[in-house]
């Protein structure tokens, strides 16, 4: 699964590696919780050969959903089963997404009953993209809902360490591809696949991300690589 990433990207680095066209209401955060806003690349509905960056709440809401507190069960969709699954079928098919980030964590559980914190990371620190699904939803009052989801997968060698999933990570080169409105969506799934492990790190990092308010969180020690 993935419960925690970070995006801490400065603007100029983010414009650059993503290819940005737009980036309305930019801002950075080391610590992000589900239920609140992170940033999602999705394709400008004016120009459809632009990316733009956008600020989605994280869980899912379908378009047929009556209570919006189903997107607290869905802040990350099994990316085997997605394509077929009611709540992920038809944004698999026609609304899909890049979520940047620069990290995501995970907890290990210690014989002492305590848990570890890791940040998992690209090798050289750069930049990397998650795959995601997005939905809009309208609420009764007539007001708009953007939500997203990130799509997982089974663990590489490294993140296995710690956990049995993680977040689909799309390589650059792949990043049209999975915006691409006309791609195939029975063709996307073999994008679905663990990253390669040896191009990741895993850092162990202060037992201050547990609170989602701070935002100072940094690598202590790097422990495998």
């Amino acid at each position: 699964m993935c419960g925690r990433f970070g995006f801490s990207i400065p603007p100029r680095r983010a414009w650059e590696y993503f290819q940005l066209a737009d980036m309305r209401g930019f801002e950075t955060r080391r610590n992000i919780p589900p239920g609140t806003d992170i940033p999602v690349i999705v394709l400008d509905d004016d120009d459809p050969s632009r990316r733009v960056l956008r600020f989605f709440h994280w869980g899912l809401v379908p378009s047929w959903a009556d209570d919006p507190k189903i997107g607290y069960k869905l802040i990350n969709a099994r990316g085997e089963t997605a394509p077929d699954k009611p709540a992920f079928r038809n944004a698999f098919a026609r609304r899909r997404c890049l979520i940047p980030a620069d990290r995501f964590y995970e907890w290990e559980k210690r014989p002492d009953g305590t848990k570890q914190p890791y940040a998992i990371t690209m090798a050289d620190h750069s930049p990397f993209a998650m795959a995601g699904l997005w939905e809009h939803w309208t609420k009764p009052d007539g007001e708009e809902l953007f939500s997203a989801t990130i799509l997982t997968t089974e663990a590489n060698e490294l993140v296995a360490h710690v956990h049995d999933r993680m977040p689909v990570i799309l390589a650059p080169e792949d990043y049209g591809r999975w915006l691409a409105p006309d791609a195939d969506p029975e063709s996307l799934r073999e994008l679905i696949r663990p990253y390669p492990a040896e191009g990741m790190a895993l850092v162990q990092v202060s037992t201050r991300v547990n609170d989602p308010k701070n935002q100072d969180i940094g690598p202590e020690q790097c422990l495998l690589t």
